[in-house]
């Protein structure tokens, strides 16, 4: 399927890439002036700023009450970003679609960012912000029941490692993993997944600058090998959370997504994975107005509701927006 018309028009509009070095600060930025006001977003109960204390230090987090209840079960978010973009603001309407549709509490989480701080100081802080969801249990009215980890793109990275940490380290609170176009293999040889030269170009995020963008979150010399930075490479994934993979047609990360789900089926984990056509990198941030790519967070709700995962004859599920 072509393009998604409404997002070819966006994509129309961009400047072809130059070729010249990223400048960080100057990208935050234009992210930054793109953020809408307080006024016309997503109403909730309540959206609290806050500070999770862990073991990599203080780390800011948003908290998102969608309704008044008794207790609720918790939703722990990584906003996307190459490692080195996004913020609390700019996934701020991810969030609390997120609260939304799932009714769990949602606690996003203000991580550091590449390149003042490179591996593993991002995958540190989001794994200290998830016991430490669980830890605080009472003042943030877990029900016991569902603690998930969401995230998109870098932040599915995230997700992956997160799980497999907790899984080596016996912590046994995560319920489930939600994957949003994940990027889980930074060694970007691009004959290594079809969809890299597939959708090398035109598509928003290019094949090309796939190693640029990530370059800042490896500086730190942090080996694409090693599965907590390529959480794809990781051998047995036996005894992960299950999982809910969504990826795009029109994304170079494609194929990745869709073979780590399919490794997590073959290790016996409950899993679905859903491909959009029409869709990009991104589509999940950039472009839920548009109904048909507003349905990974009901997708997400319905995944969430299934107390114990999905039944284990799940397998891969087929494309869910046309």
């Amino acid at each position: 399927m072509t393009i998604h018309p409404e997002i070819a028009k966006i994509l129309a509009t961009l400047p072809a890439p130059d070729g010249s070095p990223l400048n960080p600060e100057a990208m935050r930025a234009g992210g930054a002036a793109m953020v809408a006001p307080p006024e016309v977003r997503l109403p909730l109960h309540s959206v609290q700023d806050a500070t999770a204390v862990t073991p990599s230090g203080e780390v800011p987090v948003r908290i998102y009450t969608p309704a008044e209840a008794d207790a609720y079960g918790l939703l722990v978010y990584f906003h996307g970003g190459a490692f080195f973009l996004g913020s609390l603001d700019t996934h701020d309407h991810v969030a609390r679609s997120l609260a939304k549709e799932t009714g769990h509490k949602v606690i996003s989480v203000g991580y550091r960012l590449a390149p003042e701080a490179s591996f593993p100081a991002g995958l540190d802080d989001c794994y200290g912000v998830v016991r430490w969801a669980a830890e605080h249990r009472g003042n943030l009215g877990w029900d016991g029941k569902n603690l998930a980890v969401a995230g998109d793109s870098s932040g599915g990275n995230f997700v992956a490692a997160v799980t497999a940490r907790a899984h080596d380290d016996g912590f046994p609170a995560i319920t489930h993993q939600i994957l949003f176009y994940p990027s889980l293999d930074l060694d970007f040889d691009v004959d290594r997944y079809g969809s890299l030269r597939e959708n090398a170009e035109g598509y928003g995020l290019e094949t090309a600058g796939l190693l640029p963008f990530n370059s800042f979150y490896l500086q730190s010399g942090a080996d694409p090998a090693d599965p907590l930075v390529s959480p794809i490479k990781r051998q047995d994934l036996a005894g992960l959370p299950p999982a809910l993979v969504i990826t795009a047609e029109h994304d170079p990360l494609r194929d990745e997504g869709e073979l780590y789900g399919l490794r997590l089926r073959e290790a016996g984990v409950n899993v679905a994975v859903s491909r959009y056509e029409g869709a990009n990198h991104g589509f999940v941030q950039n472009f839920s107005w548009i109904p048909e790519f507003y349905r990974p967070f009901e997708e997400t709700a319905a995944f969430l509701s299934k107390s114990a995962g999905l039944s284990g004859n799940a397998g891969l599920q087929g494309s869910a927006a046309q």
